[in-house]
């Protein structure tokens, strides 16, 4: 990938799944990266690998749901590092696994400010300086759930997604034709820690779960996708002959689960112009 040696790029979620191979992927094209998650220990260890490989990067524990917190990764990943020009959202969580009524709210609510907050905190900390520029890519990590008809018990994570595909599809109709892109992509169905706490959350709760239990069963026999498969759509993104994709729901290549219509095949006129 010609253009990204010495680009700075911000990861959010980097300590561990697909922020890690994000951030392990750019850094060996020469990115400098900020490794941004709450665990400064996974950080630190993800930093280690980029650095073993001859990359190098910056670790700035952080909670990306926080206004405050973000205004301060922004000062430090700005001053030691520079303004970031990529922008990875890949920090998110599952949240509650129960009928909505009987969920506890601080986690309900703390599934969408991680999940769609997050990634308005840090687009709005980034994005001007990135349309200053003329040059910028934004991907922000979501689910194919949000595609799914819904079903019970993952009210939380379903919004979340749904949400953050929509706050992604507004931030690119602001972005088109800066230079910039915002995107989302569903990095596949992966045998994360994720995964496994929902395998487990599933377990004991009867019929209604029954299509989760299915598909951890689906994952498990199958292996999941290749987890490297949603960095390289990521690393593909990062070209000039990407530079015309924005606002789009991307899916990687070849995953165990085929693409589901998201939007844009179809663009119904607005009322006021065909009355």
């Amino acid at each position: 990938m010609e253009g990204l040696a010495g680009r700075v790029a911000l990861i959010t979620g980097a300590g561990r799944g697909i922020g890690r191979l994000a951030a392990l992927r750019l850094a060996g094209h020469g990115t400098r990266v900020a490794l941004v998650s709450r665990s400064a220990d996974q950080l630190n260890d993800t930093l280690e690998q980029i650095e073993a490989r001859g990359g190098s990067g910056i670790v700035i524990p952080g909670d990306v749901a926080s206004a405050e917190s973000v205004a301060s990764i922004k000062s430090e990943v700005e001053a030691r590092l520079g303004p970031p020009s990529i922008l990875i959202n890949a920090a998110g969580m599952f949240g509650p696994i129960q009928m909505v009524w009987k969920t506890d709210p601080a986690a309900w609510i703390n599934t969408v400010m991680i999940n769609t907050i997050g990634p308005y905190l840090t687009s709005r900390a980034f994005v001007e300086d990135m349309v200053r520029k003329r040059w910028g890519r934004i991907v922000n990590i979501t689910s194919a759930a949000a595609l799914h008809e819904p079903g019970p018990i993952n009210s939380a994570y379903g919004t979340s997604k749904a949400a953050l595909n929509q706050f992604t599809r507004h931030l690119a109709a602001e972005l088109e034709g800066t230079g910039v892109t915002a995107n989302v992509i569903h990095p596949g169905d992966v045998k994360t820690e994720m995964w496994a706490d929902i395998r487990d959350g599933v377990s004991d709760l009867g019929p209604v779960a029954e299509r989760y239990r299915e598909w951890a069963a689906w994952v498990e026999r199958t292996g999941g996708d290749d987890p490297e498969k949603a960095s390289e759509l990521i690393e593909r993104l990062m070209g000039e002959n990407a530079a015309h994709i924005n606002g789009r729901f991307l899916w990687i290549k070849n995953g165990l689960q085929l693409p589901i219509p998201s939007w844009g095949e179809f663009k119904p006129a607005e009322a006021w112009e065909s009355s």
